[in-house]
């Protein structure tokens, strides 16, 4: 099987579906961006001083990415009918028990965070501005197709940002790398 098909040679997609979208509309937008994060959350993975078990995490939350792009690339009425694994509240809630235990071993927060200080915690807070992004092209796309059904993506997303926040910190704190402060 060829991996070229020429079909998106004038600018245009398939979505799940089958329907054509141009490249930059605001479904392949979202979708698109969800993908861009998918691939900072992989470097971040591979990145030194990232622990196995925040690996782990890691990789559960690229699959749900995968699903929620997924969701993007498919029109509302060919969700139930493809059986597209959708983002659910578990996902986030799977999140928000992440971000409490790792905010356990943390000092609370006085002033604003520069990135940096470590690769992992500079990807870490890469991954955080691009996920920023999927939710604003998420939202976007909501605007112009009247997408309720996105509401459990976007908590997700939102979710996520600050997930990938708490995770630079905790990076920073594992490997006893003093966190940079806006002055």
């Amino acid at each position: 099987m060829k991996i070229y098909t020429k079909t998106g040679d004038k600018g245009t997609t398939s979505l799940v579906g089958g329907s054509r979208v141009a490249k930059d509309d605001p479904r392949l937008e979202a979708y698109g961006t969800v993908d861009e994060l998918n691939s900072f959350i992989g470097l971040l993975s591979d990145t030194h001083g990232v622990s196995d078990p925040m690996k782990t995490e890691l990789k559960h939350i690229q699959n749900t990415l995968f699903n929620l792009g997924s969701q993007l690339a498919s029109l509302p009425e060919d969700i139930e009918k493809y059986r597209i694994p959708v983002v659910t509240q578990s996902d986030i809630e799977a999140l928000e028990t992440s971000i409490d235990r790792m905010q356990e071993s943390l000092v609370p927060l006085k002033k604003f965070i520069l990135p940096g200080g470590h690769p992992s915690v500079s990807l870490a807070h890469v991954a955080r501005s691009v996920c920023r992004r999927a939710e604003r092209r998420t939202v976007t796309l909501c605007h112009a197709e009247g997408e309720a059904d996105l509401d459990t993506a976007l908590r997700y997303l939102n979710r996520l940002s600050d997930y990938l926040f708490v995770a630079a910190r905790f990076l920073a704190h594992e490997q006893g790398i003093p966190e940079r402060f806006w002055e």
